[in-house]
């Protein structure tokens, strides 16, 4: 039984990857601060639908290396999948120490607890963000990624660079996983389509940046986590791969990045038309200008995940949006239209 340790287990998709590697026969280790970004009882009650003698939690917090050192050596685990961070775009303008703290701090002493431990395959979340506003599309794994335009982008380009070098020290197989606008049943509140549902229920307005003309490559949750315990039993196949990318001469053998994402860029107005005809109500739109930190366009170049595990996400907008709010109503206890 393979022992698997994930940081961020009671997040969003912390808790269904959890939730899907239990079910096929791991043992997990789950951590998790639990802290007021988003109302904890979302987070308890995820952790209430993972409970069993195969899963162990721990509260506490990454930036407690002491505490992380020993949950690492009593669990001894052969995977650590990090999906611990403070997300979110906009917060990052509000609220930057929180990123420096959780997304740098926080992901140094999870790679370092692990390279301690002997730890050799390290997955962690990194994001399509970093790829700012890139011009050419579909984002490829090759492209340059130099220029963040938000603070949450340069964390996330921070964590590749450092496992990078972890990587090419102590040949540790590290993955970044760039995913690509998640969304989903037990979603975070503070996502798009997650306060689009409850305005639109509740008779409020919504407002969409750059007149809802913003376009995201959407990726449902069962695709992300399909995605990830496809890869797992494979780790140890990842080989170099043979690229145009400039910087192949000096990249780690050990290092590998994955985008995962739908590949099926919608304008977020018609992200919205979608949830409308599966909320059956209409929404009160306010169209606005282009936010700062925002990017216009997302898409995703899945070749190389394609290749290395012959799964493509698929899931589309209509159904992925259908089960949302399915969900949404059973949560919050809101009745069909």
């Amino acid at each position: 039984m393979t022992k698997i340790l994930i940081t961020g287990a009671a997040g969003f998709i912390g808790y269904h990857l959890s939730k899907r590697l239990l079910a096929d026969g791991y043992e997990i280790c789950g951590i998790d601060n639990l802290n007021r970004y988003y109302d904890p009882s979302l987070k308890n009650a995820r952790l209430s639908q993972l409970q069993g003698s195969n899963f162990k939690f721990h509260e506490l917090d990454l930036q407690n290396y002491d505490g992380l050192t020993k949950v690492f050596s009593e669990f001894n685990p052969t995977i650590t999948i990090n999906l611990a961070a403070q997300a979110g775009v906009r917060y990052s303008m509000e609220n930057p120490r929180s990123y420096i703290e959780s997304n740098l701090d926080g992901f140094f002493n999870v790679l370092e607890a692990s390279k301690q431990q002997g730890v050799k395959n390290f997955i962690y979340a990194s994001s399509s963000s970093v790829y700012g506003n890139n011009e050419k599309s579909p984002f490829a794994e090759t492209d340059r990624v130099d220029f963040p335009v938000s603070l949450y982008a340069a964390t996330k380009k921070s964590n590749e660079l450092i496992a990078h070098t972890y990587s090419h020290l102590y040949q540790m197989t590290t993955v970044g996983l760039r995913f690509f606008t998640v969304y989903g049943p037990w979603g975070r509140p503070d996502m798009a389509y997650y306060f689009f549902t409850k305005a639109i229920l509740a008779g409020k307005p919504i407002q969409l940046f750059n007149n809802g003309l913003n376009l995201r490559d959407f990726t449902y949750v069962d695709d992300i986590v399909e995605s990830i315990v496809r890869m797992l039993p494979r780790m140890d196949e990842l080989k170099p791969t043979e690229t145009s990318d400039q910087y192949q001469a000096v990249k780690s053998p050990y290092y590998h990045l994955f985008n995962i994402g739908g590949s099926q860029p919608v304008p977020v107005l018609e992200f919205v038309e979608t949830l409308e005809t599966a909320l059956g109500k209409t929404a009160i739109k306010e169209l606005v200008d282009f936010q700062p930190g925002d990017v216009f366009s997302t898409q995703a170049d899945t070749t190389s995940l394609e290749k290395f595990i012959n799964f493509k996400p698929s899931i589309s907008l209509k159904d992925g949006l259908s089960e949302f709010v399915k969900w949404y109503r059973s949560y919050h206890n809101i009745s069909g239209h």
